[in-house]
């Protein structure tokens, strides 16, 4: 194979009934004694998750900001997490950046008619920053999101362009609340100001989207019900791919596969779990989604880390909850719903508790960092390739602004995920101009503005940044 220039095709598919399971790179895709071109071209191609906490943080609240609830009180590279609901992320400090003191000022209400509608339009504005038109029927508008931007520009090439997930119910139709339609809450991804993203809480959906988007959903149900693995569709694919390439290679496929047979028996018991007709925590979700909040992050960021893999998408948005949810979240050590734990009225005990639910939702981020750390894609992993953007268009939520909202970085693909670095902005900084500049850095240096931007900002000078406290 090397010898003769010949190379297997970076696209390359193992098929079975109902299964096309696309390969990671290997070694055997790029020829031998050739100059790098257009295959590890495309796979140093960065990827992006965009990941929404809902309704703020407790370190927005006067009492978390004196306290360090969110942003640490030293800037720069001298900071210390401790008091930090960031504080689970000090081991990947090297892959963090926090922006600090950034306002999300199109999810204000502008007019007395929009006063109370802060939940029905946050969702919409934290990826777009821009304001959505009010209006409960089908004539919704806000902005293209930017997750959609960089797929349209750099996620045509794969089998999937991009993926929109959620882990609470986002179904709701018509109108919602104070004028608002239900879908400027229920996503924050917009292919256009006019055309909402559905998206997807059931990793079985996520899972047959992934690995079985080549059959249909006859066959995908067949494959279930003979409790077979998807695996075991294209056995003498993977024999004959495997004859084919090296000893490395061969590793890697081997255990790219058991990942997603892993991942495929966890998605099977939990619809065992599910079916078993033993009480439900969440009774009126579908069987694949489990009851625990931590196994369904957990899960959906499996499966995001393998599609990265794969390079079926480079692409995801992430929602992590809804603004109103009355979720308790049993692992933060915290017994309030999620909702009224928000609005913790300044009270001191309470802005801890709210500071603690955002602590624990913050736990969760390492366990995907673990996994694109250890997974290699040619010279690096795939962290070091991957933008992550977490946040929320919320500040305080016990008050309902949009000042001082949470915004951090991670991963390597950017100087914004350069890591190492606590950058605060000056008083009324829009969210807009960060985003614009982690655009710029992802390759879409021709955007002019981005939402209500008024100029790019600088992640390169933390010394401007600590002048400005």
């Amino acid at each position: 194979m090397f010898l003769t220039g010949k190379h297997m095709p970076r696209r390359t598919f193992l098929r079975g009934l109902g299964a096309t399971i696309s390969l990671p790179l290997l070694d055997a895709m790029t020829p031998a004694g050739r100059i790098m071109g257009q295959v590890r071209a495309e796979a140093e191609r960065g990827r992006l998750v965009a990941i929404e906490m809902v309704h703020g943080a407790a370190g927005s609240a006067k009492y978390g900001l004196e306290n360090n609830f969110w942003a640490p009180a030293g800037v720069g590279t001298d900071f210390d997490l401790a008091s930090s609901a960031l504080s689970p992320l000090d081991a990947y400090r090297q892959y963090m950046t926090i922006v600090s003191n950034t306002d999300v000022r199109m999810a204000e209400a502008f007019e007395p008619e929009e006063i109370g509608g802060d939940h029905f339009r946050s969702s919409a504005v934290f990826l777009t920053q821009q304001r959505p038109h009010q209006t409960e029927g089908s004539d919704v508008k806000v902005g293209q999101s930017l997750d959609q931007m960089f797929a349209e520009r750099y996620g045509q090439t794969t089998p999937i362009p991009s993926m929109q997930l959620c882990i609470e119910p986002v179904d709701q139709a018509g109108g919602c609340a104070y004028g608002y339609a239900c879908v400027y809450t229920d996503t924050v991804s917009w292919a256009s100001e006019t055309e909402p993203l559905p998206m997807i809480r059931d990793p079985r959906v996520v899972f047959d989207q992934l690995f079985g988007a080549g059959g249909t959903e006859e066959q995908r149900a067949l494959r279930r019900q003979t409790n077979m693995s998807i695996l075991d569709w294209v056995p003498q694919q993977i024999a004959s791919i495997k004859r084919a390439v090296g000893a490395e290679d061969r590793r890697r496929i081997d255990r790219y596969l058991e990942n997603i047979r892993e991942i495929e028996r966890r998605i099977e018991m939990v619809e065992a779990q599910n079916r078993s007709g033993e009480v439900r925590q969440l009774p009126s979700a579908p069987a694949g989604v489990p009851d625990s909040f931590e196994e369904h992050v957990k899960l959906m960021f499996d499966l995001q880390a393998l599609a990265f893999a794969s390079d079926v998408t480079r692409v995801f948005s992430f929602k992590l909850g809804r603004d109103g949810s009355s979720r308790v979240y049993p692992g933060s050590g915290v017994d309030k719903p999620f909702h009224p734990a928000s609005h913790h009225g300044d009270n001191e005990d309470n802005v801890k508790d709210f500071a603690q639910i955002n602590r624990y939702h913050v736990s969760m981020l390492p366990y995907f960092l673990d996994r694109l750390a250890e997974l290699q894609e040619g010279e690096s992993s795939l962290l070091d390739k991957t933008t992550i953007i977490y946040g929320s268009p919320m500040g305080d939520p016990n008050v309902h602004n949009h000042k001082r909202c949470p915004l951090i970085f991670l991963g390597g693909a950017t100087a914004a995920t350069a890591g190492g670095m606590h950058l605060r902005a000056d008083d009324g900084t829009p969210m807009a101009n960060v985003m614009l500049s982690v655009m710029h850095q992802l390759g879409l240096e021709d955007m002019v503005t981005f939402g209500d931007s008024t100029g790019d900002f600088s992640f390169t000078n933390p010394g401007v940044a600590a002048e400005a406290m």
